[in-house]
């Protein structure tokens, strides 16, 4: 088996796990939370993703199949799909953030590169690789600044949670429009991104108003 063959048996792998994180994350987004439905796919979806994403490292890591946008990309995505699954044990107290502080400051590392590689290697801005490593450098800086209060972490868990998850199934949806190209130019990159943004504002209003009604009732 060549080189090239292998490529593409990670490209199809790359498909096919992306195709069932979008399946599997759109189950998880429409059941109730919480239920063994919601973490069965969600689980699914977290795994999917992580594959999905590692198969794209792959690819943009080999000798003339380089490329640095599909590297940052698959960093992105992993981002906020490995620290959505891990607020998960923040509704724990006492718990080691040594990992997490890692996985911010790498990510706080990835997004300057983001912002900083096509005006410095190109002259050119990229549009896309810029928000997204702005959006990337304010979430892991924000991520950064939480972790220095475990007492707030402890109540936001859940909030964390929901929009980094959400956030990883953006990431999916996003590349999967801007591959089979349902929207011109760079429409694309930020369409699933605005829906997504709406959705995961009104997870966390709903958030708010139960944690407000249940200290109304305390």
């Amino acid at each position: 088996m060549n080189k090239e063959q292998i490529i593409q048996i990670l490209i199809y792998s790359h498909a096919l796990f992306g195709g069932v994180a979008l399946l599997s994350g759109f189950i998880s987004l429409i059941v109730k939370k919480g239920k063994k439905t919601h973490k069965k796919s969600g689980k699914l979806f977290y795994y999917c993703m992580l594959l999905s994403a590692l198969t794209a490292l792959i690819i943009a890591s080999v000798p003339q199949h380089e490329s640095p946008f599909l590297f940052a990309i698959g960093i992105f995505s992993s981002y906020f799909i490995v620290t959505g699954y891990r607020a998960l044990r923040f509704k724990n107290k006492n718990i080691s953030l040594k990992t997490d502080k890692i996985i911010s400051l790498v990510m706080i590392f990835t997004a300057i590169l983001m912002i900083l590689y096509n005006p410095i290697v190109h002259q050119k801005l990229n549009i896309v690789l810029t928000v997204l490593g702005i959006v990337g450098l304010i979430f892991s800086t924000r991520d950064l600044i939480l972790y220095k209060n475990t007492d707030q972490l402890n109540k936001v868990w859940l909030k964390l949670h929901l929009g980094k998850m959400i956030g990883g199934y953006i990431s999916a949806t996003t590349a999967f429009v801007v591959v089979n190209n349902f929207f011109s130019s760079f429409y694309g990159w930020f369409v699933p991104g605005t829906i997504g943004g709406f959705y995961i504002i009104y997870w966390i209003k709903k958030l708010n108003k139960q944690q407000q009604a249940q200290i109304k009732l305390e």
